[in-house]
């Protein structure tokens, strides 16, 4: 992909790492920050992935959205939004606002938005947060009306500040295909409170303040802000022992983490958990010659797995064992794995489970990660995993790795067997662990879709009384682990940032979005 505006931001990134530059308003020093995640897509209709919502935070505008520090959607283009019918969710938008480009945003914009995101369907993208929505209609400039398939969704304003929900210009951003991200650069047709002045795509780019937004976000504290991607993380953390770094956010190694912890020039800034990482089961594809083979050998694998010694042996402790699709510290959380397979690896129980199906050992699994997304311990993750399951004498692990651009598009295609994925969460709530993953044409592609589930989903959405919600989200995680297992949930994770001394402004909060607006030096 060609380079947007190159020497342009290779020379002011040059000149503002560490330097105290002044932007081009003179009011203050830019600021460098660093990132190891990848931005996949500007368009959002192909972003569904941490280092793509990094980059969408900074330049887009949502109906509604997370103040920093808090965990309620506000208005952000919405003055207000709110159900007027048990499945119609109104909004009405601020009047006067514009695209970064000049042309007006109103709800005709809005409607754009949301019907070209349904209508791309892109595997990559994140419309199976969408689920629920039956249509959108604008009928009139400031009033967008969004008609749910099943009423009192209790999670529909928490995903509209989601990657579901950025706003696009629809005089620009094509209605039925990706917008290429130079394109996406050059039209800006976006509205939140950066633009982007200069991109090569996952090696500089340089965002600067945009005046006319007038979001929850607020005016950036810094007009200028550069990201710089690196390969590993460890010229990202030399970098910043040195200064011409001024903050990083994912990802570090647990060593890195641990060094820096004791440095006098840094620090380490933690925030809220809820990463997931898992492994994902093709249900089509992953061995076994009928599902209940399939399931015997994702049974087998949940009971010899060793959850504590990959937290403490790969991660020294930075993340916690994961016995659940809903991580602990989520309302509901239960752990099921735990209680069904045990804490410590059963030979004798995974054994029997494939013994019971007729499944024939050892079985050969073809097992997919991904080395640069996930941050740089995961070979080093999967290896153990192999290891383990290896040892039970149960299975035998061919383990392969894929950048990870190819990554995503390949197990989108049912490339990959089983293979690894991470999980940022979208929203405060823990309908995004479930819905996302569990519902029909989840962004698993993973070929899962079971109706008592679905059923339960739609019953947990929609229930008002949060005892018996938080009731239903039990079961689901219950049924997920003893009927089904989809997925086997591994690692939970906090929130790591690191930043120099002098850098104010650094968030973490439970909306999982890392904001530029706030830091300052």
């Amino acid at each position: 992909m060609a380079a947007v505006g190159l020497a342009a931001l290779a020379s002011s990134v040059v000149a503002g790492c560490g330097s105290g530059k002044q932007d081009d308003n003179g009011d203050g020093a830019g600021l460098v920050v660093g990132t190891t995640d990848k931005i996949f897509a500007l368009d959002p209709a192909a972003a569904y992935d941490n280092g793509s919502l990094v980059a969408e935070t900074q330049i887009y505008s949502y109906l509604l959205n997370f103040e920093p520090g808090d965990t309620t959607p506000k208005p952000d283009a919405a003055e207000k939004c709110e159900f007027s019918a048990p499945t119609v969710f109104t909004c009405k938008l601020k009047p006067g606002l514009k695209f970064a480009n000049g042309n007006p945003l109103t709800a005709k914009s809005v409607k754009f938005s949301f019907d070209r995101m349904v209508k791309i369907d892109d595997p990559n993208g994140p419309v199976s947060l969408l689920q629920n929505l039956e249509k959108t209609d604008a009928p009139d400039d400031l009033t967008v009306n969004f008609t749910l398939k099943v009423a009192n969704d209790q999670t529909f304003a928490a995903i509209l500040p989601t990657q579901a929900g950025p706003i696009v210009d629809e005089k620009v951003y094509p209605a039925d295909k990706v917008m290429p991200d130079e394109d996406v650069v050059k039209a800006k047709g976006y509205s939140g409170p950066y633009v982007i002045a200069s991109y090569d795509k996952n090696k500089l780019v340089e965002y600067q303040a945009n005046p006319d937004y007038k979001g929850i976000l607020g005016t950036p504290k810094t007009k200028q802000v550069s990201a710089k991607y690196y390969a590993t993380s460890d010229n990202m953390k030399l970098d910043l022992q040195n200064g011409s770094l001024d903050a990083a956010y994912r990802s570090f190694t647990p060593t890195d983490v641990e060094s820096l912890k004791n440095s006098d020039k840094v620090k380490v800034h933690e925030g809220p958990g809820g990463e997931l990482r898992y492994i994902v089961f093709n249900m089509n594809t992953m061995p076994g010659n009928s599902p209940e083979q399939k399931l015997a050998i994702r049974k087998a694998m949940s009971s010899t797995v060793d959850r504590d010694a990959l937290a403490s042996g790969v991660y020294k402790d930075t993340y916690v064992p994961a016995y659940s699709p809903v991580p602990q510290g989520q309302p509901g959380a239960i752990e099921p794995f735990k209680d069904l397979y045990g804490a410590k690896p059963n030979k004798e129980q995974a054994a029997k489970f494939l013994a019971d199906a007729g499944v024939a050992t050892p079985v050969e699994l073809n097992l997919q990660y991904n080395p640069d997304h996930y941050g740089p311990s995961s070979p080093e993750e999967y290896a153990a995993v192999k290891s383990q399951l290896e040892a039970s004498g149960l299975f035998k692990v061919n383990l392969q790795s894929t950048e990870w651009v190819t990554y995503q598009r390949e197990r989108a295609r049912d490339a990959y067997p089983m293979y690894q994925l991470g999980w940022f969460p979208d929203f405060p709530d823990p309908d995004n662990y479930l819905t996302p993953f569990f519902a029909p044409n989840n962004f698993l592609e993973s070929h899962f879709e079971n109706p008592d589930i679905t059923r339960l989903l739609t019953a947990e959405t929609t229930e008002p009384d949060k005892t018996k919600r938080l009731e239903i989200i039990k079961q689901i995680q219950k049924d997920i682990a003893e009927k089904h297992i989809p997925t086997l949930p591994l690692l939970a994770g906090k929130q790591i940032a690191v930043a120099g001394t002098g850098v104010q402004g650094v968030t973490l909060d439970g909306s999982f979005k890392f904001r530029y607006t706030t830091l300052s030096k």
